[in-house]
């Protein structure tokens, strides 16, 4: 299993805000403590500035560089947060390439990236890593890419920016009423959702992810994207799901199970708890 980290990423945070530097640097802490998972270390690719282009207009890159003010109340105008998500971005290349391969990867850094639209920054998201992964892909030869969302919010950003590509589907399964508010229907001609309702029992969540799992297998990916979220965790203070850490094992196994080149990217997830459900998940990928 290989795992792209920069400690660079814990260099930012905001008082009080979930999206705390910890959630890495904990996580490294603990993927480094164990002995049953067999990990090598990556960087972040370098990103040229043309990749982002694809996914995001110049003029939103000019204001996320620019980072003159808070782009919205959950989404502060860090210093340096423009190289902070061109990180996040050379993580999911990295992770991205590392599984044409034929290598199981993991991306994690931070800042998250699906919120995020061509136009807008928001929900603690800047640059969407995982569309720009997708597309990069795509445009370097993979035939069809499908995006796999299991954060419990709605991937907005990678669905507006994925709408109607051809070689791209998208398959997000989120609570709904949660933030964004988006994502109650299939839009377009390729972007799938599967809404789920607050307080949703485990057993029942688990047959929505499993249905959207066998919708993304008839499409015939060559690769998989994963937007890989921890929120929807029984537990996460943002968010009102029930999973439990077996669950997250059991979506590994079964991201595995579909034989197809998948790589994964760190979402949500802030529970004090992340650590051993990145673990779990990581363990199920790999077939433990």
């Amino acid at each position: 299993m290989k795992i792209i980290t920069d400690s660079r990423c814990t260099a930012y945070s905001s008082p009080a805000h979930p999206e705390k530097p910890a959630r890495v640097s904990r996580t490294v802490e603990r993927l480094k403590s164990q002995t049953g998972l067999p990990i090598s270390w990556a960087e972040p690719l370098p990103v040229d500035e043309a990749i982002i282009e694809r996914a995001h207009s110049k003029e939103h890159i000019a204001r996320v560089t620019a980072a003159m003010a808070d782009f919205d109340g959950d989404t502060p105008a860090h210093p340096d947060i423009f190289e902070h998500a061109r990180r996040s971005v050379g993580g999911a290349l990295q992770a991205m390439q590392s599984a044409r391969k034929g290598e199981l990867a993991f991306s994690l850094l931070r800042p998250p990236g699906h919120h995020a639209t061509r136009e807008h920054a928001m929900g603690f998201c800047y640059l969407n890593s995982i569309a720009i992964a997708t597309l990069e892909a795509m445009a370097s030869g993979t035939k069809k890419v499908a995006v796999f969302d299991f954060d419990v919010h709605h991937g907005n950003g990678t669905e507006a920016i994925l709408l109607n590509r051809s070689g791209a589907a998208f398959f997000s399964i989120h609570q709904y009423p949660c933030y964004p508010g988006t994502g109650t229907s299939n839009v377009g001609d390729n972007c799938f959702n599967y809404p789920v309702a607050p307080a949703t029992p485990r057993e029942e969540y688990r047959k929505v992810l499993a249905r959207a799992l066998d919708d993304l297998k008839n499409a015939k990916p060559a690769l998989v994207a994963v937007s890989a979220g921890f929120d929807a965790y029984a537990r996460d203070p943002i968010a009102q799901e029930t999973l439990e850490l077996e669950d997250f094992h059991w979506l590994g196994q079964s991201i595995r199970g579909l034989g197809i080149p998948a790589f994964s990217i760190l979402e949500g997830g802030y529970s004090r708890d992340l650590p051993e459900l990145i673990l779990g998940y990581l363990k199920g990928l790999t077939g433990q």
